[in-house]
């Protein structure tokens, strides 16, 4: 084996240096109404270590107090005002989109319209009532007749559109469901336009979560590289990947520039080990963090030893492939990697 040499003389914290923990819900806290294994463990411990910690969700179909509500269920101290939503994140931008008391056609549940009156709008569901802009979010009830009538006012060009989020997916306790995307995608169809959108991976979400918390030196946590890295990044957060969601090996090792995350644990408790650093050999054809090794050779990459850490063997291989430049398309991937 060729010699290796350390990328970073000391091994690094993930928190190290942050003054506050910001975290994704689904996926990352809980799935469903169960909390992930060792999640409520982590954050506490965030808590207890003084870490300013809340929380941010692109889901809009419960309202804030709703969801401090299921997370003090886990044990968790969440008061609303540490949960950011997707809809609070739309309201940010709708104030800045039409005058003060307007009509606004809302497609979504409680979480949504909670926000839309909070913000001193009407809630309307009918196009009949010329509302001046439709905002739309995911909730479990929206169905053909609340996008049919999004569709109805959007195809005036004059009334604004505000989506929560775009996610493709949501992750519940049965599995993997369609989320807002679709349905976003649905009433873009219809009416050939596209919305303004609020939530992760656009900045809005950041912004208002920076602004309430009053930091600007926090660490976000997620398990999506599409919405919860590529966001933060933009928004100039520090990002931590969890294996515990959508993403897992596989989506990791192909994860473009942008999605690439700064840390990437198995699971929360690893929010305050050791982080290991990544070691390459002088031809830089090994990666090496911890016992994991990995070798690309052109565009074969295999694995040397797996050693006895399953997320180390992740991070080298992602190391690799991320710092050979090489897309993921072009690469003969260990299947050990992924599987």
């Amino acid at each position: 084996m060729s010699l290796l040499r350390p990328k970073k003389t000391e091994s690094v914290h993930p928190l190290d240096g942050v003054d506050a923990v910001l975290a994704d819900l689904d996926g990352v806290v809980y799935q469903g109404p169960d909390a992930i294994p060792h999640a409520v463990e982590g954050l506490s411990r965030a808590v207890t270590e003084g870490f300013r910690t809340g929380y941010i969700t692109n889901n809009a179909s419960r309202t804030d107090a709703q969801v401090a509500e299921h997370l003090t269920s886990f044990g968790l101290t969440v008061a609303p005002a540490d949960v950011v939503t997707s809809p609070q994140a739309a309201m940010r931008i709708l104030t800045t989109l039409v005058e003060p008391g307007a009509t606004i056609l809302v497609v979504g549940g409680v979480g949504l319209t909670t926000e839309v009156e909070k913000a001193g709008f009407v809630v309307t569901r009918a196009a009949s009532d010329k509302p001046a802009a439709v905002v739309q979010g995911f909730a479990p009830e929206v169905g053909w007749k609340q996008l049919a009538e999004a569709s109805f006012a959007l195809h005036d060009p004059a009334v604004h559109w505000v989506a929560t989020n775009t996610d493709w997916t949501i992750p519940v306790a049965g599995g993997i469901a369609p989320g807002n995307g679709t349905l976003v995608s649905a009433v873009h169809t219809a009416v050939g336009r596209l919305p303004v959108v609020a939530g992760k991976p656009e900045k809005p979400i950041f912004e208002e979560a920076l602004a309430r918390f009053g930091t600007a030196n926090a660490a976000f946590i997620g398990d999506r590289l599409d919405t919860d890295t590529l966001g933060a990044q933009r928004a100039g957060l520090r990002t931590i990947h969890v294996l515990t969601g959508i993403d897992r090996a596989k989506q990791l090792l192909a994860a473009p520039q942008g999605s690439r995350p700064e840390f990437i644990l198995e699971d929360l408790r690893q929010l305050f080990e050791a982080y290991p650093a990544t070691q390459t050999s002088k031809d830089g054809s090994e990666t090496r963090v911890g016992a994991s090794v990995v070798r690309m050779t052109g565009p074969v990459v295999r694995v040397v030893k797996a050693g006895d850490s399953r997320t180390d063997l992740v991070r080298a291989g992602s190391a690799a492939i991320w710092n050979s430049g090489l897309s993921i398309h072009a690469l003969d991937v260990d299947p050990a990697l992924y599987s």
